[in-house]
């Protein structure tokens, strides 16, 4: 599969903060007065990977006159590499709140899986323009309404290695996408998955406040079950958000699978309020 974001004539690069966080920025291909008041996007992505995940979907978002920016959380793709055995949650919410220091004004969050529950718990207390969750990790609350019928027991030591994805395809990825994950997945961090991912075990799992969610928010799952269904239904009403449920895709397929024009199409529906 084509790294598509190469592609874009105008892409920069920079290393923010103390673990030089890298970020990439893609500004908007054709600045008009009707976009100058948009607010930016900024995507966070999720465990084993990096801003490389979202390659499909940045290029739609640019030509539909949006200046995006791309992190990567500490020890992830070419942010600094660092001793994953020790890194926590707290810790990625520290890399977002860094990343977040750069901009001149409120971003709208958009976040899948792990990178998912990160943005919930930031939007608690970060100033957003909007936020979105693709598939995103569950909340405590959640899963206690609708849990992971079938849960791994434990995580493997300290640090995680990454999927092995020896399939050649799937039900929404061909073997391109999948050769195109298995080229940069990566290991994750114990510490942090093993405190967001409920399916693995996590204790309780992240608790989110309600309450101090107040921006415009969009849910998006990968539904091919009544508990996937029902999973997604909560984490919306919890954010007081939209939904679409995507029925009959995978949690990769959302972003770099065959499918994924649907997630995207859906996001630029619905960041049609922030126009004009």
């Amino acid at each position: 599969m084509t790294d598509y974001t190469k592609l874009l004539p105008a892409h920069t690069t920079k290393y923010v903060g103390d673990y030089d966080l890298y970020l990439e920025m893609y500004p908007e291909e054709r600045p008009t007065n009707e976009t100058s008041g948009r607010p930016p996007l900024l995507f966070v992505h999720g465990a084993y990977t990096g801003s490389w995940m979202w390659s499909k979907y940045i290029p739609h978002f640019v030509d539909n006159g949006w200046t995006c920016y791309s992190m990567n959380l500490r020890g992830h793709y070419r942010s600094r590499s660092v001793d994953m055995s020790k890194v926590t949650f707290e810790d990625y919410l520290e890399d977002i709140r860094t990343i977040l220091d750069e901009f001149e004004r409120p971003p709208v969050l958009i976040g899948f899986s792990m990178g998912g529950i990160l943005s919930q718990k930031t939007a608690e207390s970060a100033p957003l323009a909007g936020l979105v969750v693709i598939d995103s990790s569950l909340s405590r609350e959640v899963h206690e309404q609708a849990p992971y019928p079938d849960l791994i027991p434990e995580l493997p030591g300290l640090v995680i290695p990454p999927p092995m994805r020896d399939e050649t395809s799937s039900l929404d990825e061909s073997a391109e996408d999948i050769a195109f994950q298995r080229k940069y997945l990566s290991m994750e961090a114990s510490h942090a998955f093993g405190k967001v991912s409920v399916a693995f075990g996590a204790q309780g799992g992240i608790p989110i406040q309600q309450h101090l969610i107040t921006v415009p928010s969009l849910v998006i799952k990968a539904v091919n079950n009544d508990t996937e269904q029902r999973q997604g239904q909560l984490t919306a009403k919890q954010l007081d958000a939209e939904y679409t449920a995507l029925q009959g895709t995978t949690h990769t397929g959302l972003l770099v699978g065959q499918r994924y024009r649907e997630g995207v199409d859906r996001i630029l529906a619905w960041l049609e309020r922030f126009e004009g």
